[in-house]
């Protein structure tokens, strides 16, 4: 898929409908992002949260059968709710609105009633729509783990793998990004890059052609792989970036909205359900993007 709207066209095409519990969504992003899921057909959505603050959205009256509402005033316990509506079977994706980021993760992680089962990592998933890239662009981790062990990147590749591998993508091509292509032991993360490539060889990530460490420029171009030399059978047509820390990973991921106008989504990965938790920073349009890429990896 080359852009959000071939995602979009994919779940309307293939008749795609999921229940999307919103925890006190109102603020004017999260009405927006719901407005046009609902409008568009691919979700119905279950408002958890102060329901005066967001009985009125004219959605609701245009599409009375695509809403309920649970009327909570506290978020923390709209969020115990919301959470236990996905145990239940009652909704598939989980959505913050206004409510802290660190108190939905305290429902999310609780070990007794969270969503993340023993052994899971708890990671970050980006996609990117760069007007200058030919297709879509996914990588990680841009918001939750700091420094991954070798242990979390095996975890990383994994839910990275089977992601692209539900947006059609039959053999994804997966970069190791660094800031140069060798290896070296002062840099303990190229020491793991090569061995992660020769880990996929033995099939250990599934259907996938994964090279590193890499530096931006030959992941993503083949021609300035070409300019330097480079030879690695990803040709710079990455389909999806794994970076070295979180520092690197979110600049880019801000660097590529600010200054190189992408359209973005991200989903927390490694959990019981997509769980859409965006900066409050984050456009409206990204809100949207994030609930179709739910629905599609659901």
């Amino acid at each position: 898929m080359k852009n959000f709207k071939m995602v979009v066209d994919c779940l309307k095409a293939s008749k795609i409908k999921k229940r999307v519990a919103l925890i006190c969504g109102v603020d004017s992003h999260s009405q927006e992002a719901i407005s046009a899921a609902i409008r568009e057909g691919f979700i119905e959505v279950i408002m958890v949260g102060p329901k005066s603050e967001v009985e009125s959205y004219p959605i609701f009256s245009e599409f009375p059968d695509s809403v309920q509402f649970i009327d909570i005033s506290d978020a923390d316990q709209a969020a115990k709710q919301a959470v236990e509506l996905i145990h239940q079977g009652k909704a598939d994706i989980l959505m913050k609105g206004i409510i802290n980021t660190d108190n939905l993760l305290r429902v999310v992680l609780n070990k007794h009633t969270g969503l993340l089962p023993s052994g899971r990592v708890l990671t970050h998933l980006s996609l990117a729509e760069i007007p200058t890239y030919e297709h879509l662009l996914f990588f990680m981790d841009a918001a939750v783990i700091p420094y991954p062990t070798l242990e979390q990147r095996r975890a990383m590749l994994g839910y990275m793998v089977n992601t692209c591998h539900k947006f059609g993508l039959e053999v994804p091509r997966v970069a190791l990004v660094h800031f140069t292509e060798k290896v070296d032991s002062k840099f303990p993360y190229s020491l793991e890059c090569e061995q992660l490539v020769q880990e996929s060889k033995t099939g250990a990530f599934g259907k996938v052609v994964l090279d590193g460490p890499l530096d931006l420029f030959t992941a993503c171009s083949s021609e300035a792989a070409a300019i330097k030399g480079i030879e690695s059978p990803l040709n710079g047509q990455a389909d999806a970036l794994l970076f070295a820390s979180i520092e690197s990973a979110n600049v880019f991921y801000k660097s590529v909205t600010l200054f190189g106008q992408a359209e973005m989504a991200g989903l927390l990965m490694g959990t019981d359900c997509p769980i859409i938790i965006t900066s409050r920073s984050d456009s409206a349009q990204t809100k949207y993007n994030s609930i179709a890429l739910a629905c599609l990896t659901h």
